[in-house]
C-alpha cells in the first residue's frame, strides 16, 4: 500500500518551471531515493510534497488523505516529517531541548517530551551528547540531531534532504546502519542523496528527477545505468561514450 503518493507536480517561480509534471509514491514501510544532478529540483520537490511550497499544479496524498492544500504542521501531525539540507539546530539548547522540541507535536508534558528526546537520542548515537551545547556539535553531529528532532515527532515518514552531505565516508558508514534501523521498525523514507554508496545500500527504488522533470524510476543499479541518468549527470553523449569503452575493453 502507498503511504505517499505524488501526482504530476509543478511548481513554476515566474517563468522558471522548477518543478515540471513530477509523480512518485513511498510505499509503507519502504526506503525510496529520490537522486539527480545539482539544480534539478529535489529540494523543491520535498517542499512540495511537505506543504512548505503550495504547487502550480499536481496532488499529494498522504495516507489515503489529498494533503495537497495542508500547511505543513497539520502534514506533520498526520505522520510526516523532514529534515532540511542545511541544518540549522537551536545552538542555545542542549542537544537534548533540541530533540524535545519534535517530541512536543505529541506529548505536551515536558517530562514524556525529555524521556522521548532521550530514547531518539540514543537510537542516532547522540546519547553521550544530550548535555552538550548544539552549537559545539560537528557537522556530522548537527547532521544526527536534524535526524533526530523530525524521528522525534514520531512519523509515519521521513522526508531526508541530503542527511549525508558534509559527511567523511567513515561517517556516512557509520550512519547507514541509522537509517537502516530507522526503516527496520516501520518508518517509511524518502531521502534526496548524493552519496551512491548509500543510495546503492539503503533504497528499494529510486526516482532520479532532471530538469524538474521525472526521467527514470526503477532499483537502483538498473536506474544508475540507464542511458538517460547517465547523461543527465555527466552530459550529452556520455552514456555512448561509456558503452563504446567498454567495448573496446
Amino acid at each position: 500500500m502507498s503511504l505517499l503518493v505524488a501526482e504530476g507536480l509543478s511548481r513554476r517561480f515566474g517563468g522558471l518551471l522548477a518543478v515540471d509534471n513530477a509523480s512518485l509514491t513511498v510505499p509503507e514501510g519502504g526506503l525510496v531515493g529520490l537522486i539527480g544532478p545539482n539544480g534539478a529540483g529535489k529540494t523543491t520537490l520535498f517542499s512540495l510534497l511537505s506543504g512548505f511550497l503550495p504547487p502550480s499544479a499536481g496532488r499529494v496524498t498522504f495516507a489515503g488523505t489529498d494533503v495537497t492544500a495542508e500547511v505543513p504542521h497539520r502534514r506533520a501531525a498526520l505522520g510526516m516529517a523532514r529534515t532540511f539540507q542545511i541544518v540549522q539546530p537551536f545552538a542555545g539548547l542542549t542537544v537534548r531541548e533540541n530533540i524535545a522540541v519534535g517530541a512536543y507535536l505529541r506529548h505536551a508534558a515536558r517530562s514524556e517530551a525529555t524521556r522521548l528526546a532521550e530514547a531518539v537520542a540514543a537510537e542516532v548515537g547522540l546519547a553521550p551528547m544530550l548535555d552538550a551545547q548544539a552549537s559545539s556539535l560537528t557537522v556530522a553531529g548537527r547532521k544526527r540531531l536534524e535526524l533526530a528532532r523530525a524521528l522525534a515527532t514520531e512519523p509515519r515518514l521521513l522526508l531526508l534532504d541530503e542527511v549525508l552531505a558534509g559527511l567523511n565516508p567513515s561517517e556516512v558508514r557509520d550512519i547507514i546502519p541509522v537509517i537502516r534501523a530507522i526503516r527496520g521498525r516501520g518508518v517509511a523514507i524518502l531521502m534526496i542523496e548524493h552519496v551512491m554508496q548509500a543510495v546503492m545500500n539503503l533504497c528499494d527504488h529510486v526516482h532520479v528527477l532532471a530538469g524538474g522533470r521525472m526521467i527514470a524510476a526503477g532499483p537502483p543499479r538498473e536506474v544508475c545505468a540507464d542511458p538517460m541518468v547517465v547523461e543527465a549527470y555527466l552530459g550529452h553523449g556520455a552514456a555512448a561514450r561509456i558503452a563504446a569503452g567498454g567495448t573496446h575493453a
